[in-house]
């Protein structure tokens, strides 16, 4: 009954319930709002007996909200970074806690949400993906430096993982407030490769079209609030081939020799005219699987060396 045990349970508990809703996409079926509610009952008891300063914030989002807990470090005073995850297309904000507990003992505070399209916002509150990320995380920089007088303004990193890697070098783009951007991994024209694939499959008869390619439409179209006539449009906005020139802030772009996305990231480094690191992970490091799965410990001690460095 130790607090370390009961930690420990809570925080399994609410995994479980968040994983069973990762590739669950029957937006019809009640088992969506309540097992979302169930994770997060049991993430917030994990919090209330473990030592993390934890706040839920609803944070407004149209008319309705977007979830999200800001974590104060125990290990600084009033006048610190903040760093703002975004996490990826298939996961949850809570699934950001190899870098955020990390980030939270060298002094720095996180606030970890869930976007349109992601985790609890997409299956409590309906909220899909939208591509001008500016209109989702400006606001989310004004309430956090509106509702917490213990940031430094002077030093706000954004860091999005996965999809998200490619989501936030828009937002730096345009907020001048971001004075770091981390992208894991890095990503120039997400969407148009995925439009390709889904074009593809919908060329395919359907009565010899895998289960799995039609699983793999239908999500897509359930997460950009799209139909089958409109979904590679939709798909097509997120490129960012334009206007990553205008990328100034200082940028740290991850990347692993078993990525996904072979070759991306560093096309995205090379593309870039600003001040810039790239990290790259291979298997001496256990950490060069797709955003380091498998090998957290050691990116996070990595990659947050490489941030203290350049605060």
């Amino acid at each position: 009954n130790s607090n370390a045990t009961k930690e420990s349970a809570y925080l399994r508990a609410s995994t479980y319930w968040r994983v069973s809703l990762m590739y669950f996409n029957s937006t019809d079926d009640e088992r969506l709002a309540e097992y979302s509610q169930n994770s997060l009952d049991c993430y917030h008891k994990y919090l209330k007996v473990s030592d993390i300063d934890a706040t839920y914030v609803e944070l407004p989002y149209e008319n309705t909200f977007m979830p999200a807990h800001f974590y104060k470090s125990p290990a600084t005073g009033d006048n610190a970074p903040l760093m703002i995850l975004t996490p990826g297309r298939d996961t949850f904000a809570e699934d950001t806690a190899w870098i955020y507990r990390q980030a939270l003992k060298r002094g720095i505070h996180c606030l970890v949400y869930d976007g349109p399209g992601q985790g609890f916002a997409l299956r409590m509150n309906g909220i899909t993906f939208r591509h001008d990320i500016e209109n989702v995380i400006t606001p989310i920089i004004d309430y956090c430096l509106e509702n917490y007088d213990c940031i430094d303004e002077d030093n706000i990193i954004l860091f999005g993982i996965s999809f998200g890697g490619f989501l936030v070098p828009r937002a730096a783009i345009n907020d001048e407030r971001v004075s770091m951007c981390i992208v894991d991994p890095g990503n120039i024209n997400w969407g148009g490769a995925f439009a390709e694939r889904l074009a593809m499959i919908e060329k395919m008869p359907k009565r010899i079209r895998p289960a799995q390619l039609d699983f793999m439409l239908e999500d897509y179209i359930y997460k950009h609030g799209a139909t089958a006539d409109t979904i590679c449009d939709e798909l097509r906005k997120f490129d960012n081939t334009d206007i990553i020139d205008d990328l100034d802030c200082m940028t740290i772009v991850m990347d692993g020799t078993s990525e996904m996305t072979q070759g991306e990231a560093k096309v995205f480094y090379d593309m870039l005219d600003c001040e810039k690191e790239y990290l790259l992970f291979d298997e001496d490091s256990g950490s060069q699987m797709h955003a380091q799965m498998g090998g957290y410990a050691t990116a996070s001690e990595l990659l947050l060396d490489l941030v203290e460095k350049h605060l």
